[in-house]
């Protein structure tokens, strides 16, 4: 059973470990900003817009299947991004992979699920599933600065081939799952990839009559889905939940970009140091939602997630007025430790407003919600910084961040008060 655990932790390892990896060597890739965006944006967009989709998958075909075939998918794309020749085809590869990486996270859950049926066993699984993702997130911009500065930037997509050949090895042995009746909601998907995917063009390239498409597809989206119940949002913690997830991944995956381009372009740090440079980031990531959790279970998610938001606020706030590289370490560390105070909090928070029917579907709202918020958070920032200045990127990825604080406030209030 360590085993199958292993190599199922393994799958959503390579999903974390896809979001990160690449941000230090933006830089090696491309020297354009807006491929730098799509670059990015390319995993990020359709690992969002497909989340649901996958869940529903998973449960149509079967989630050892789903699960095997996004490992083979991951560890394909992930070659042949390393052998692309061309900036649009390997901005088309990491797009794919968002897909691949998409079918591996409720595949994996389902998996688990089946796998450890007592409860308590479940849990302690699901916190080594969770573990394991969070080092992916942590050895991301460290790992992928020193695999580009000593072997190039194609090595950080092969290093995914021999990981994903080990979970598949490892993975064999889960149970049959069998499939189920139901139906993959088409409309809703392709309304959500053109809604989402035309709105991140709008921002990158500055392409203002896009926004009709987008309009259109949100309300096409909006009126046909049937991927989120209507019984979901009658409590308010949810959409509100929902916002505040997007505006924690808009905060973190957009302050990574604004400064693996600033410590390299305008520090001159080398790809390796970049990655090092980050650590006071990613370390608290890896350890401090164990704390969170035990928090939340005893005070509840309102007083860690407000907590967080406002840590990370501060600490983008403290970044975006000093140059000193002490105080950056002081920064990133605020907005490493309000991460991972306010994402465990949020998920708490959203699948408590959640049926108990619709804990699920709540969850994987929440994960596609954070991944959307990546992808805009990276278009808004780089629009600003070509605009503008890194600080003035960074000072309104605070001001968002201090929004999210307001939000989950809101989220708590009783529905007679009216949320200014």
């Amino acid at each position: 059973m360590a085993r199958l655990l292993t190599g199922l932790s393994l799958g959503y390892f390579l999903v974390m470990l896809d979001t990160t990896i690449v941000t230090v060597a933006l830089p090696a890739l491309s020297p354009s900003l807006a491929a730098q965006q799509w670059i990015s944006n390319g995993y990020t967009l359709t690992f969002a817009a497909f989340l649901l989709t996958a869940g529903a998958c998973s449960d149509r075909f079967g989630a050892r299947r789903v699960f095997s075939l996004g490992l083979v998918s991951f560890a394909v794309l992930s070659g042949l991004s390393a052998l692309s020749s061309t900036t649009p085809v390997l901005i088309a590869l990491r797009a794919l992979l968002g897909v691949a990486g998409a079918l591996l996270v409720p595949s994996s859950l389902s998996l688990i699920a089946a796998a450890y049926p007592v409860p308590s066993a479940r849990a302690k699984a699901m916190g080594v599933w969770a573990a394991v993702s969070g080092i992916g997130l942590v050895a991301g911009p460290l790992l992928g600065g020193v695999l580009t500065e000593a072997f190039g930037w194609r090595a950080i997509f092969l290093v995914n081939v021999p990981v994903a050949a080990v979970a598949r090895a490892l993975s064999r042995s889960a149970p049959p799952s069998p499939a189920r009746p139901g139906r993959v909601d088409v409309v809703g998907q392709t309304a959500a990839v053109v809604a989402l995917s035309t709105l991140v063009y709008a921002l990158i390239e500055s392409s203002w009559a896009v926004l009709l498409v987008t309009a259109a597809a949100t309300a096409v989206f909006v009126r046909f889905q049937r991927m989120l119940p209507a019984s979901l949002f009658r409590a308010r913690a949810f959409p509100l939940g929902l916002l505040a997830g997007a505006i924690v991944n808009f905060g973190l995956s957009g302050v990574l970009f604004v400064l693996s381009l600033y410590f390299q372009e305008s520090r001159g740090y080398p790809p390796s140091a970049t990655g090092i440079a980050f650590l006071p980031l990613t370390i608290p990531t890896a350890f401090n939602p164990i704390l969170t959790g035990r928090l939340v279970a005893r005070s509840g998610p309102r007083i860690p997630a407000v907590s967080g938001f406002a840590l990370m606020s501060g600490g983008t706030l403290l970044q975006a007025c000093t140059t000193s590289a002490a105080l950056s370490v002081v920064a990133l560390a605020l907005l490493g430790f309000g991460v991972s105070l306010a994402i465990p909090s949020l998920l708490a928070m959203v699948v408590a407003a959640a049926p108990p029917e619709l804990t699920g579907v709540a969850g994987g709202a929440l994960n596609a919600s954070r991944q959307a918020g990546a992808s805009l958070g990276v278009a808004v920032l780089g629009a600003l910084l070509t605009a503008t200045t890194t600080s003035i990127a960074l000072c309104t990825a605070a001001g968002v961040l201090f929004a999210g604080a307001v939000a989950v406030s809101c989220s708590f209030m009783k529905q007679e008060t009216p949320c200014r």
